[in-house]
């Protein structure tokens, strides 16, 4: 579940700027719906991945995509890593100037936590997350659950209005595809389908109540999130300062455990190609020397321009999965 979890609250989500960017305004079924994808989505790779012992995602993106596919979707998914990963590095430089750190220090701190997290390969991540997630899913929901409280928000009282309910298949889409790459790298660590059931029922709800509760305050606030970079920052501006400090700490785990999440996804991918294999925090240095240029576009603008062009190009992925029973089902009957 924290591996699930560290994958998909990254920057762009606990600042607000993702969920604001999908939803908004009559989103409440579009929230529910993406629970629902969400959890069906891990299941289904969960247990290809584990059914294959994987070690790397290509195997598991096989069977999702199709063969004739695999290369193209490959390539997207590596580029997808590449990319959100940097966007991560980047949000590290923005949450860094609230302690009144120059944006490139900010960086350089993640960037070099990142390195030291892989000298024990996999299990340095796993270990770290197990820690991380619980502190930022409870810190998140405090924050969210005291402003819902302050400021008397109905959570239910637009409940009719749902004219935004497509944003679930985006909103998924853009989460499903890291996916593939962190899960297909952890097959062979899986021990069993009740490990797989409560990880995805649990990730999904845990995910669900959040974003509901989320989006819910970011509407309270929808005439000035314009003026903020970072969403969240509007709805602690009446918070006391301590608070402030503690969600900026939270925001940079998020981005940190997201970041190193990529990181183990192309590692991994990397690792493959590879004829002598490498240790994985040199391909993870290597990784973040190409990624620190193009740290200088900015975190909002990252965020807005890729984000929905990549939940709009996985769409294919998302279509395939929800649809995985009757398609495997067939194929077996055809293979037979």
């Amino acid at each position: 579940m924290a591996l699930i979890l560290g994958a998909t609250i990254g920057a762009g989500y606990v600042s607000g700027r993702e969920l604001w960017q999908f939803f908004g305004h009559e989103s409440g079924l579009a929230i529910v719906l993406f629970s629902f994808f969400f959890s069906f989505c891990c299941y289904v790779i969960m247990m290809i991945s584990y059914r294959l012992k994987t070690s790397n995602y290509l195997p598991v993106l096989e069977i999702i995509a199709g063969r004739k596919l695999t290369n193209v979707f490959d390539g997207l998914i590596l580029l997808y890593l590449f990319t959100t990963t940097m966007i991560m590095i980047a949000g590290s430089g923005a949450a860094g100037q609230v302690f009144h750190l120059p944006y490139s220090v900010g960086i350089a701190i993640t960037s070099i936590l990142l390195v030291l997290i892989f000298l024990k390969g996999v299990n340095g991540l796993l270990t770290a997350n197990e820690f991380i997630l619980p502190v930022l899913i409870v810190g998140l929901l405090y924050v969210l659950v005291t402003y819902v409280s302050n400021e008397n928000l109905q959570l239910f009282a637009y409940w009719r209005e749902q004219r935004n309910w497509l944003a679930a298949f985006p909103f998924t889409a853009l989460n499903i595809l890291p996916l593939i790459a962190i899960l297909g790298a952890i097959g062979n660590k899986v021990k069993g389908r009740g490990e797989i059931i409560i990880s995805c029922i649990g990730t999904g709800l845990c995910l669900g109540v959040v974003s509901y509760i989320y989006n819910s305050s970011l509407i309270q606030i929808a005439d000035v999130i314009v003026l903020y970079e970072i969403p969240l920052f509007a709805i602690l501006k009446e918070f006391p300062f301590g608070m402030i400090l503690f969600m900026s700490i939270l925001l940079w785990l998020a981005i940190f455990t997201t970041a190193a999440a990529g990181m183990l996804g192309i590692a991994t991918r990397v690792q493959s190609f590879l004829k002598e294999e490498k240790p994985m925090y040199l391909i993870v240095f290597v990784s973040v020397l190409l990624m620190l240029p193009l740290t200088v576009f900015g975190f909002s603008t990252l965020v807005s321009f890729l984000y929905p062009l990549y939940g709009i190009l996985n769409l294919y992925i998302l279509a395939r999965l929800l649809t995985y029973p009757l398609w495997s089902s067939y194929e077996e009957k055809h293979n037979k």
